[in-house]
């Protein structure tokens, strides 16, 4: 289930992993022909993070590159693909975390952002606040020259449906969130040659979501988390009991507390931690070294990796 331990040559490692949501994913739910799909755009989303770590670029630029083409694409719970809220509307969060500055910035309930995660990192470098939602969000978005998109850019048939499905099965139940198990949040961690660590996620939330909920997406402590002198990390699940287990960050701190390694933080954060409290999801990380992993308690994870002098890897099933 873990991919550890890159291949050390005299050159500095880099490289990245990317996630596009963990959950009820088997070859039984999915076609042929949409499983070529995923991987295709895992693949494109691999490539073009590590074409920019190749070139000497940072860390930052290719964590968010590579979550941009998650969230335009319509397979993903991010961007393009968003789920509907229990009024029909599409609402996304997003995070971003330079691990050599610990510098972070977030966005929650915005509604009109084409790229949500490029909303983050603007907020991280423009201003004095970590986050910021709904429409003060999207004012400083436009003064920022972020160009607004209608709102029916994010209508997919395929969301639409999973939302009727919701509205139809909250009827008499006391529930009013859809259970479909296949959520589709995005995410990336990187090591660029300089040894900088950076980190990202952006989620379209949970269907049929009401009065304001925001998940752990926003939030640099449970999804997203990087510092150069450990690791980083980028979640998927539900967004609740990753916010209660403080994931992202607990790893981290594991990791320069306890002295574990990554692959024993990431095991102990997901299958003792996460699973004690009842929650579900998975998460990828690296480390400064350039170990990476990834974790999940579910049936699946959409997933890859790219790391130096290597082929980019991607993975679905649970293996």
């Amino acid at each position: 289930m873990a991919e550890t331990m890159a291949r050390h040559t005299s050159s500095k490692p880099f490289g990245i992993v990317i996630h596009g949501g963990a959950g009820t994913i088997t070859r039984s739910q999915i076609t042929p022909e949409q499983e070529a799909e995923y991987r295709e755009t895992l693949i494109e989303a691999l490539e073009a993070g590590y074409a920019i770590l190749e070139h000497n670029g940072c860390s930052l630029d290719a964590v968010q590159k590579a979550i941009n083409i998650m969230e335009d694409s319509p397979l993903f719970n991010a961007g393009k693909g968003a789920v509907f809220t229990f009024d029909g509307k599409n609402e996304q969060d997003a995070c971003i975390m330079d691990g050599g500055t610990l510098e972070t910035g977030a966005v929650a309930a915005v509604r009109r952002i084409k790229n949500p995660v490029d909303l983050a990192r603007l907020v991280m470098e423009k201003t004095e606040h970590v986050l910021l939602i709904g429409e003060g969000a999207e004012t400083f978005a436009e003064l920022q020259g972020m160009k607004l998109v209608d709102a029916d850019y994010f209508y997919t048939d395929r969301r639409w449906q999973q939302y009727q499905r919701a509205k139809k099965n909250e009827e008499g139940q006391q529930t009013f969130l859809d259970h479909d198990k296949t959520l589709g949040t995005v995410g990336a961690v990187a090591l660029d040659r300089d040894g900088n660590l950076a980190a990202g996620t952006s989620s379209g939330g949970m269907t049929n979501k009401r009065f304001g909920r925001v998940g752990d997406s926003a939030s640099n402590a449970a999804s997203t988390y990087a510092n150069n002198n450990t690791c980083a990390v980028s979640t998927t699940g539900h967004g609740e009991y990753f916010i209660r287990a403080v994931t992202a960050y607990d790893i981290h701190a594991m990791m320069e507390y306890k002295g574990l390694s990554l692959k024993e933080a990431v095991h102990t954060a997901i299958h003792n931690k996460l699973s004690a409290l009842g929650g579900t999801g998975g998460l990828v990380a690296i480390d400064s070294k350039g170990n990476f992993t990834w974790s999940f308690n579910t049936e699946g994870m959409y997933r890859g990796h790219f790391m130096f002098e290597n082929e980019p890897i991607v993975k679905i099933y649970e293996e």
